[in-house]
């Protein structure tokens, strides 16, 4: 082997090396949001911080929640950060009633339930373990979305099971597309999007959704993610109808966001 040989090989390799290690600011630098960032603070008037000192802002009292850690062990994928968990958690307070679509683990309907007022109701929709062999992917279909749905959906109890909450939660064994939503129709304060991340499943949760929430609901979604092939569908998806629906991208994470204001 040359040495010309030798040096393009070490060169290929520190190249994809640091990709790997830099893969975000990678993606960053080449995928940039199409849809409109805002503040958190832009949202509510909850996430607005008190002042510390000249140099140091904190949390209101208001923003304090009940969080929890999962062990690394339990290889769970696709969660929320600790701060996209701290901002579901914080409208959780204020929510009566919460819709979400993909439990996968129970990470977020936990933190719901914790967060929420003692008679707050949440409904969590998810794809049992026995009906995935059901499921068709469509040509629209991303191939890596369609895989993690089948790899994400292996739960028959969740991290809320067995606790003093869980009484709070009712889960419902379903395909998204197939689920009736009529008799939910401007029901819920706060809806969370996160189950399969193929376009007809976006598009279906989504569409549905948009029926479900009450007057100054907020819709929010996560794995807006530019150039993550796994969400390559859920940015599509929201990136067209940002045109007609006013969507906003929450600054510093992947989640998105729809207040009603009908």
């Amino acid at each position: 082997m040359t040495k010309e040989i030798i040096i393009l090989i070490l060169f290929l390799t520190i190249l994809f090396l640091t990709y790997k290690i830099n893969k975000k600011k990678v993606r960053n630098l080449f995928y940039k949001s199409k849809i409109k960032q805002i503040d958190i603070s832009e949202l509510d008037k909850i996430f607005d911080e008190k002042l510390i000192s000249k140099n140091l802002k904190g949390p209101k009292e208001d923003t304090i929640i009940k969080s929890f850690i999962i062990s690394p062990q339990n290889k769970i994928v696709g969660m929320t950060s600790d701060y996209e968990a701290w901002i579901i958690s914080v409208l959780s307070k204020k929510s009566n009633n919460i819709f979400e679509f993909g439990t996968c683990s129970g990470k977020t309907t936990y933190l719901m339930a914790l967060n929420s007022n003692k008679d707050a109701k949440i409904t969590s929709l998810t794809l049992g373990p026995d009906q995935v062999k059901n499921l068709s992917k469509k040509n629209i279909d991303n191939k890596i979305s369609f895989r993690n749905i089948l790899n994400e959906s292996i739960y028959e109890k969740f991290l809320f099971s067995g606790t003093d909450v869980e009484n709070k939660i009712n889960i419902i064994f379903e395909d998204s597309t197939k689920f009736d939503e009529s008799k939910y129709i401007n029901k819920f304060d706060l809806i969370f999007i996160d189950g399969g991340h193929t376009y007809s499943v976006v598009k279906n949760d989504t569409e549905k959704s948009f029926k479900m929430l009450n007057k100054n609901g907020i819709i929010l979604w996560h794995d807006y993610v530019p150039g993550k092939q796994s969400a390559k569908n859920v940015v599509n998806y929201l990136n067209e109808i940002s045109k007609e629906k006013n969507i906003l991208n929450i600054r510093n994470t992947s989640l998105c966001v729809f207040r009603n204001s009908d």
